[in-house]
């Protein structure tokens, strides 16, 4: 009898940009799951010619659950609004990208796709289609009606998730209230657990302030806020440390023995991860009904159609998403 494996989704983001190709570079790969690609069977089929790769385009069957074969990838097919040039964003493509980013989803919802992994998507040209988008992290919470979801970013040996997301520096410190930030490492706490099998997992917490903010004289947030969040739940038995120093945090003595950092904010952890591991790193959000893996970086519209994309990050990606759906 024939094994049933497990089935990713994979949305290929901007059309202009290198997820198409990082894509297509998927059929040279041997993985012990289904990768479906959604996408524009027409734009995967221009790029592959100005790649120069032989990729035979076969239309998605849910009722099959084998890997494609070599050479070969499965496509769940969507349309462009109009024919994408390489390298050029064009608006009017903007919603074909949410459309994707829906059907990937709900599909998981459903149970049709055991997790998505997703590519790289351009912000202002959603934006500049008329559709406020903030991001992945963002759209994919609304999409599932979860309140509160939490941005991770992993590579080899470190893991950082952040109290606030996308939001000026100057609106960070009135974000940061005592009940959102609890609701922040309870999520962590748990996916470290249910969808990373970490029995008891131990986190390392910035502090806001530089010095995690100097017993009150860099700042009070840490006095008024984190502080008594982390005793909190640590008489609840999670194994918590800090506040302390973001400048001091990131270093092997602290790291060893960590399962994850949280970082107040975006600029604060994401610097020293994307420096240990850019290109073979995930991002990962926390705290949906499904799992959500997705690459590192941008749409990199001038590597678009050259062959030069990296798949490092995408494959770290998908591994990222099998190891949870196996969890």
């Amino acid at each position: 009898m024939l094994t049933s494996y497990k089935r990713l989704i994979i949305t290929s983001g901007e059309p202009a940009g290198i997820g198409p190709d990082l894509c297509l570079i998927l059929a040279s790969q041997s993985l012990p799951v289904q990768l479906v690609i959604a996408a524009d069977p027409e734009l995967l089929s221009q790029r592959a010619r100005q790649l120069d790769l032989n990729v035979t385009l076969t239309t998605f069957n849910p009722e099959d659950r084998q890997p494609a074969k070599a050479g070969e990838l499965l496509v769940a097919p969507f349309s462009l609004s109009q024919p994408c040039l390489t390298g050029q964003t064009n608006p009017a493509n903007g919603q074909y990208v949410l459309d994707i980013l829906s059907y990937a989803v709900q599909g998981c919802m459903d149970g049709l796709f055991d997790g998505m992994v997703t590519g790289p998507v351009h912000k202002e040209v959603i934006n500049n289609a008329g559709v406020p988008f903030t991001g992945h992290t963002e759209f994919l919470a609304e999409q599932t009606q979860t309140h509160k979801v939490v941005m991770m970013l992993a590579t080899e040996g470190l893991r950082v998730a952040l109290a606030t997301t996308h939001l000026p520096l100057s609106e960070v410190a009135d974000a940061i209230t005592p009940d959102s930030l609890e609701e922040v490492i309870r999520i962590l706490n748990a996916d470290l657990v249910n969808k990373f099998g970490i029995i008891e997992p131990e986190v390392l917490v910035c502090g806001l302030n530089p010095h995690a903010g100097e017993g009150g004289h860099l700042g009070m947030e840490e006095i008024e806020v984190i502080i008594p969040v982390l005793d909190k739940l640590r008489r609840e038995g999670m194994n918590l440390k800090g506040p302390l120093p973001a400048d001091t945090l990131f270093n092997p003595n602290y790291l060893a023995s960590a399962d994850a950092v949280l970082a107040m904010y975006h600029d604060q952890g994401l610097p020293v991860l994307k420096y240990k591991g850019f290109g073979k790193a995930v991002n990962i959000t926390l705290g949906l009904p499904v799992v959500r893996t997705s690459v590192d970086h941008g749409t990199a519209l001038d590597l678009a159609g050259t062959g030069q994309a990296s798949p490092d990050s995408l494959l770290t990606a998908i591994d990222y998403a099998m190891q949870m759906i196996s969890e």
